[in-house]
């Protein structure tokens, strides 16, 4: 009974544990989005605003530990722990790569007169 007892106070100190790290995780990303600070804005890192950059890692930061809690990544075994996050995370980086350069292609192509904007 004690061990049970011991076990739900050790999950529901986890959930707590996963909603606070979860909160400021997001928290930070609306504060940036709302004050929106000049110098991230201004400044560019491989064609995009630093602050871009800063949303993309903090959404890929929470999309890992909702992995790692929620689908209890942190009690398998390293083998597949690996094959299931890194395939993500490597899934969504050429993903995210794929979509800034042809995004800025189709730019590219607006913004020299190649086609109208229509639209």
């Amino acid at each position: 009974m004690a061990q049970d007892a011991s076990h739900s106070t050790n999950a529901v100190k986890r959930i707590w544990t996963v909603f606070v790290i979860l909160s400021v995780v997001t928290i930070v990303e609306v504060v940036l989005g709302i004050f929106r600070p000049e110098a991230l804005i201004s400044t560019s890192f491989l064609s995009m605003h630093l602050l871009n950059w800063i949303f993309i890692i903090l959404t890929i930061v929470k999309a890992y530990y909702i992995v790692w809690a929620f689908m209890h990544m942190e009690h398998e075994t390293k083998g597949l722990r690996r094959s299931v996050v890194w395939t993500v995370v490597f899934l969504v980086c050429y993903i995210t790569f794929i979509l800034l350069e042809e995004g800025t292609y189709i730019f590219d192509v607006y913004k020299d007169g190649y086609i109208q904007w229509k639209f």
